[in-house]
């Protein structure tokens, strides 16, 4: 029924930015939390950054001081500011849309932008 459009992954050399995007769109009502995922391969997924519907941010400390989350609820769109890569930010990002009810949560994935950091 969630739908999300990811987007603004790439190739980019050390010390340079990306901005990956990702939209809801479908049955959208009462999102708790967007977010951000990344899974290197070889190793389990792990959280980047998270912003809860109130607007307070949870960062990785490998991203901290370099990432930047942020959303815009009228269009039902995450953010995810990435400055200062380094090689060990390759991955494939995820985008995390986390819905939670009396009872039940749900959670949706997209399926993934490729993010590469060259040296």
């Amino acid at each position: 029924q969630v739908q999300l459009m990811e987007s603004g992954g790439g190739l980019v050399q050390a010390g340079g930015s990306l901005r990956l995007s990702c939209a809801a769109s479908g049955s959208i009502i009462s999102i708790n939390a967007m977010g951000w995922y990344r899974q290197a391969p070889g190793n389990e997924r792990e959280l980047v950054a998270t912003i809860t519907s109130g607007g307070s941010t949870n960062y990785a400390d490998s991203v901290k001081g370099r990432f930047t989350i942020s959303r815009e609820n009228a269009k039902n769109t995450v953010y995810l500011q990435m400055n200062s890569l380094k090689p060990e930010d390759t991955a494939v990002y995820y985008c995390h849309v986390l819905r939670t009810t009396p009872i039940a949560s749900y959670n949706y994935w997209g399926q993934g932008t490729q993010v590469t950091v060259s040296s």
